[in-house]
Order: structure tokens, then C-alpha cells, then sequence
């Protein structure tokens, strides 16, 4: 497979970094994970920019700090309109970025943010029970959804079009 089609990381998060960075904060610091999605074709062939974000809002009324990273892999939907695989890839990427913070995450407020849509008009709707489901059993928290989940809907589609513009 030609190196532009391989899966590639974009970036990647230091989780080193953000968990220093979330331990130096006061109690009252919140803590917002999240995951979006975006497909696109290179050459035949269909892939996923998976996008991660943590948003460490400081003392919880103060700025906000974002870390994040983008994943590119292969993406084996068959349905655009129900993309079913690639949506629960995102809610696995953040249960596990939640698993592997979970040691500074104790005592804070955090929420688990995943870009789905409650209307049933939507395609993300299709998951969105089981999406809720995993992320309940897995890391013990009910997530947000749309309109409600901001860290995927807006932070981490942000920072997309961020690495996208400095990394192509």
C-alpha cells in the first residue's frame, strides 16, 4: 500500500503531559474528553480522521486548556448515511483515553462528550444506545451527546481544522 494510503498518526497526545497538567490544577477543575470523526477517499479507498480531545477547563470558571491528537485509519463502513463502525471507533477512542487518565481523573468533575446525534433523523443516531452503553459500562459516567457534547462537537472538530492547516 502506497505511504499516503497507510493509517498514520497526525499527532499524538502526551498523556504524561496532560496528566501533570491536570494534576497541578485546582480541585474545581473540570475535565471534558471527547471524539470526532471524518471520513475522506484516498485513491479507492476510504479512511477515518479520528480526532481526540481533552479540554481541562482551569478552577472550572477560568480558560481552558486543549490537548488532543488526530488518528488516521482505514474506515470499513458500508453505509455513509449509518456510519455504525467508524462512530463506535470514536466512543472506544474515548472510553480508552478516559481508562488511560482515569488515576488524575478521580475526585473531578469529567464528562465524556460523543458526537452523536439524539434525532433520528441523523446517521450518528444508530449507535447512539450503544455508544451510551459502553461508555456507562466502561468508564462508569453518562455521556453527553448532542447539543450537549461540546469537547467532540466543537473542541475536537477545532482542533482538526488546526493540525489540518499546520500538518496538510
Amino acid at each position: 500500500m502506497p505511504s499516503s494510503q497507510q493509517p498514520h498518526y497526525r499527532s499524538r497526545i502526551d498523556l504524561d503531559e496532560v496528566k501533570g497538567f491536570i494534576e497541578a490544577q485546582s480541585p474545581e477543575t473540570k475535565i471534558y474528553i471527547g471524539a470526532d470523526s471524518h471520513r475522506l477517499v484516498i485513491g479507492n479507498i476510504w479512511f477515518a480522521d479520528y480526532t481526540l480531545a481533552i479540554v481541562v477547563h482551569i478552577n472550572g470558571k477560568n480558560g481552558c486548556k486543549l490537548f488532543g491528537e488526530v488518528v488516521r485509519e482505514r474506515d470499513y463502513d458500508q453505509k455513509k448515511d449509518k456510519p455504525q463502525f467508524r462512530l463506535m471507533n470514536e466512543v472506544y477512542k474515548v472510553a480508552d483515553l478516559y481508562l488511560k487518565l482515569a488515576d488524575v481523573l478521580s475526585d473531578r468533575h469529567v464528562e465524556v462528550h460523543l458526537d452523536i446525534n439524539p434525532d433520528e433523523m441523523h446517521g450518528s443516531h444508530c449507535v447512539m444506545q450503544q455508544a451510551i452503553g459502553y461508555i456507562r459500562g466502561t468508564c462508569n459516567v453518562i455521556p453527553m451527546v448532542k447539543p450537549n457534547a461540546f469537547a467532540a462537537s466543537y473542541a475536537a472538530d477545532r482542533l482538526k481544522e488546526i493540525r489540518s492547516g499546520s500538518l496538510g
